[in-house]
């Protein structure tokens, strides 16, 4: 235990001085990806069931009940930006659980033209990959750890550049309470190759998250709670903070006291809830919120709906589909859309079916008069 600690310890002192707002590279990484994430405010680390999509932020979650199932990811995404994931997974008993995705980002085709307003055509603006290798295994019927490995690479224009990121994570699970906890370390890793040959290495988003989920006895219904940016407690963003900065008619203490953000702000800042109904092993109603995203993208005159969420989840068959809603801004919500299926399923049906009594009987009623053929003849 004292080595577990030690290692975190160590892994919030690399990220304490992250900073969050456009300092980091990579940010298609924090974009949530998964309907069902995305309909729970954002950021599910710390439910514990058969969903892979889970695991591809927080793989303490892989479990043998994910065997054999794919998942197709796809977020419709503002200025016709394109972004998905697909994964598999597989269970390999002692050796763990394993899952292979890949996650991606798409900004689509700009038109190209010079400072005299001459078009060149269109060009891929941008496109961002990151190829997830993950890994979960139970260490008893409580606890379980994981990682994941993700080598990146980003195509911005003209210029390249390639990163790798880890995450390291830790679950446990009381089935019996219905209670879930986790802790997830993830995006450790650096940019292997800036952008433009000779500059500055840049950050990626590193982050340090804890979540819990209950759900409740008598009720179909699962409550989450998940703490985001844990290496970092100043979150608010102020649009005055420049201004004050560099009005030199103010004193440190009056740019201190306009910059200031109470403490009750900054903590739910930090929070995100997600809601969870399910009546049937077949329908789900989920809804989120994040304080963060209203208090920082929300109008002051009509604020809304942002920083809400929503989403359905449903059964057809052997598909489990989920539609997930989040509200970032009046122009428009973003739309995501996830398909699992278990290919184990397909097999079985397709398998052979089992010899009854009956049938072995008679199986071995034609093997007894085939060899007394063949005696016969001989």
């Amino acid at each position: 235990m004292k080595k577990i600690i030690v290692v975190f310890l160590v892994l919030i002192s690399l990220g304490a001085n992250a900073q969050i707002g456009g300092t980091n590279t990579y940010e298609f990484l924090n974009i949530p990806i998964s309907a069902r994430v995305a309909a729970l405010g954002g950021s599910v680390i710390a439910v514990h069931d058969n969903d892979p999509t889970l695991s591809f932020t927080n793989p303490s979650l892989l479990n043998k009940e994910m065997n054999g199932m794919l998942t197709f990811s796809y977020l419709n995404y503002f200025a016709d930006i394109n972004h998905g994931f697909f994964s598999y997974v597989k269970d390999f008993k002692k050796a763990g659980t394993f899952s292979l995705g890949m996650k991606y980002l798409n900004g689509g085709t700009v038109l190209e033209t010079d400072e005299g307003g001459n078009e060149f055509g269109n060009f891929s603006m941008a496109s961002e990959y990151a190829f997830v290798i993950g890994w979960g295994k139970n260490i008893d019927s409580s606890f379980s750890v994981g990682a994941n490995l993700k080598p990146i690479y980003s195509n911005l224009f003209t210029y390249n550049s390639a990163g790798i990121a880890m995450d390291f994570s830790a679950t446990y699970y009381n089935k019996q309470k219905g209670f879930t906890a986790s802790m997830l370390v993830k995006n450790v890793g650096a940019q292997l190759s800036p952008y433009v040959e000779g500059r500055d290495k840049e950050p990626i988003p590193f982050e340090i998250q804890a979540g819990i989920s209950q759900k409740l006895k008598h009720v179909p219904f699962r409550l989450s709670v998940d703490l985001v940016q844990l290496q970092n407690w100043n979150l608010a963003y102020n649009d005055s903070v420049v201004a004050t900065n560099n009005n030199s008619n103010l004193t440190d203490e009056d740019k201190a006291e306009r910059n200031k953000t109470s403490f009750l702000s900054e903590t739910f800042r930090h929070m995100v809830f997600g809601g969870e109904f399910v009546p049937s092993k077949s329908f789900m109603i989920r809804f989120g919120f994040s304080y963060k995203r209203r208090a920082e993208l929300a109008h002051d005159v009509a604020p809304g709906l942002i920083g809400l969420s929503w989403g359905l989840g449903f059964r057809i068959k052997k598909f489990h589909i989920s539609y997930g809603s989040a509200k970032y801004h009046l122009a428009g919500p973003s739309n995501h859309f996830t398909v699992t299926t278990n290919l184990s399923e397909y097999y079985r049906k397709g398998a052979a079916p089992k010899p009854t009594k009956e049938r072995k009987v008679k199986k071995n009623k034609k093997t007894k008069e085939k060899k007394e053929k063949k005696k016969d003849k001989e």
